[in-house]
Parts: C-alpha cells; sequence; structure tokens
C-alpha cells in the first residue's frame, strides 16, 4: 500500500492529530499544547492513507549528537501494516549518526526492539504527573 508522507506542519489538522494519539493509546495533551509540541520539534511526521492521517511521529534533538523520539501513534486498524516503521525510518533520516532515546508505550518494547532499539539500564524520568505514569506502568 502506497501511503502520503508528510515531514512538515503545513495544513495539519491538530484535532486530528490528538485523535490519532488517543486511539493509538497514547496520552493525550489539550490540541494546543500538542500543536505546539510538533512546532518546537527537530522533525515531524505525518502519514496519510489517501486524505485520512493514519500516523504521527516527532523527534527532538540537539542536531549534534542526541535526539529523543516521541509520539509515534498510528491508528489502530493500520497497526501491523509497516506505518509504524515507516514514520521511524522517516525520521532516522534527519538522525544520523546521533544517540537516540525513544520514549515506549508500556507494551511496544517488543516492536522497537525489532528495528534495532535496546531498554536502557541508566534511563531515569522525572514526570509531573509520577502517580499516573506510575499507574500506566512507565515508572517502577
Amino acid at each position: 500500500m502506497q501511503y502520503r508522507i508528510q515531514r512538515n506542519i503545513e495544513h495539519i489538522d491538530w484535532q486530528v492529530v490528538c485523535r490519532v494519539s488517543q486511539e493509538a493509546g497514547l496520552a493525550t495533551h489539550p490540541v494546543e499544547l500538542t500543536r505546539k509540541a510538533f512546532e518546537n520539534s527537530y522533525c515531524v511526521v505525518f502519514v496519510f492513507d489517501n486524505d485520512l492521517l493514519i500516523g504521527v511521529g516527532r523527534a527532538i534533538s540537539d542536531g549534534a549528537y542526541q535526539a529523543a523520539i516521541y509520539d509515534i501513534a498510528v491508528l489502530p486498524t493500520y497497526q501491523g501494516k509497516k506505518v509504524g516503521r515507516l514514520i521511524i525510518d522517516e525520521i532516522h533520516k534527519d538522525l544520523q549518526k546521533i544517540n537516540i532515546i525513544l520514549y515506549a508505550s508500556p507494551g511496544k518494547e517488543p516492536f522497537y526492539s525489532k528495528i534495532g532499539y535496546y531498554r536502557m539500564l541508566t534511563g531515569m524520568a522525572k514526570f509531573d504527573n509520577e502517580s499516573i505514569m506510575r499507574e500506566k506502568g512507565f515508572i517502577e
């Protein structure tokens, strides 16, 4: 199947981005906060099936040696069809020879392991909503 990839934020419907994230099981944020996060990112990827937004992802980076990938979300009906891999591959094009940390939802680790990511032994996090993140399995 041929999908359309967009690598900028032009003409993006941020309510739809929030809906894709919610349906994919990711945390959702207010529309304006979501827009701001993507606007401030180093690279963004939006995947469309015709005019339907089916997947999103973004990365932040210093452009030199560190980056982090966030908000990889694919509509459930498109999961297992290599859309997530397509998003990661597109992000990787902008992150050559850079260390990458990826923020995965609990249970999605096997997907990322298949494409070369490893569980970190030294990762630490400080969350604004610590009790919710603990409840969802992001922290011990």
